[in-house]
């Protein structure tokens, strides 16, 4: 079979592309998609991004992800700023828009998104609402209808202060002093694979610049160490704002670039700011 492919980046992280429009299921299998991500001997990913017909009523279409180790994720923050350059780039019609040149709605496994395309090249995706309670997570750090705030866990050898957010998929924060001083690769397997949490988790190491500038390194749930992770970004934030460390609007310091949340007060919706770049596309 020979697959036509697309590859974009959003600050860094980077995911192949592939027109699914017009089969309901993706057209390569998970292992597949885990050769193409391979950076020796496939394209190199962290992920494959397959657009999809829509399937629930009000949307324009559907997002579905395969990680870099075959695992397939509920949804991507970076992941879908590229869906959204890509629609574009294939000619696909936006809907209008008052806050920018145009919006889609896209189903994913972790509901539907907004993607408002910006004039500068930037795309704004409405989030959704964080979900806070141990079920949703989830985890058993705490009692299933608790929040798990600054609640301690054991890892390596070391009591950490952790806070869990789901933004559709499963994020353990921890604020460190000196945020590149942590042993990324040595530490995030064992958070990720933690018995705490039944679905495995994203784990996001933050330092406090300011009260509106997080400094973040993310372990990434199927990918490892990336460089930049968007749901995670917005996870941070809110696990800022209930920790009483930042403000409700910030700029996250990734190490591929800034991202700009918003955990909204008028309607508790997290906003997510940031970068889409088309890189090269091909055939394989």
């Amino acid at each position: 079979m020979t697959l036509e492919f697309t590859k974009y980046q959003g600050l860094g992280n980077d995911f192949i592309l592939i027109d699914n429009r017009q089969n309901p299921e993706p057209m390569i299998t998970p292992s597949q998609a885990e050769q193409l991500c391979d950076r020796h001997f496939g394209i190199g990913a962290d992920g494959v991004i397959f657009a999809l017909p829509p399937t629930e009523p009000d949307t324009d279409y559907t997002m579905r992800i395969y990680n870099s180790d075959a695992s397939e994720p509920e949804m991507c923050g970076n992941g879908i700023r590229c869906l959204a350059r890509f629609l574009m780039d294939l000619g696909v019609p936006t809907r209008s828009s008052a806050t920018g040149t145009g919006e889609y709605r896209i189903q994913t496994l972790a509901g539907v998104m907004t993607l408002t395309l910006k004039s500068d090249g930037q795309v704004t995706v409405d989030m959704g609402l964080p979900r806070l309670l141990g079920s949703e997570i989830p985890t058993t750090l705490c009692p299933a209808e608790e929040k798990a705030v600054n609640v301690p866990l054991s890892v390596a050898g070391k009591t950490w202060d952790v806070t869990c957010v789901s933004m559709g998929n499963p994020h353990c924060i921890t604020f460190v002093e000196d945020v590149d001083a942590v042993d990324l690769a040595g530490i995030g397997p064992q958070f990720e694979n933690h018995p705490v949490f039944p679905k495995r988790t994203n784990t996001e190491f933050i330092q406090v610049m300011g009260r509106s500038h997080l400094k973040m390194r993310v372990w990434e749930r199927g990918a490892g160490a990336t460089l930049a992770c968007g749901t995670g970004a917005c996870a941070t934030l809110v696990a800022g704002v209930l920790t009483g460390r930042c403000d409700r609007q910030a700029t996250i310091e990734l190490p591929g670039g800034p991202l700009i949340i918003e955990w909204s007060e008028s309607d508790g919706r997290l906003y997510m700011t940031g970068p889409a770049e088309r890189v090269f596309s091909g055939r394989i």
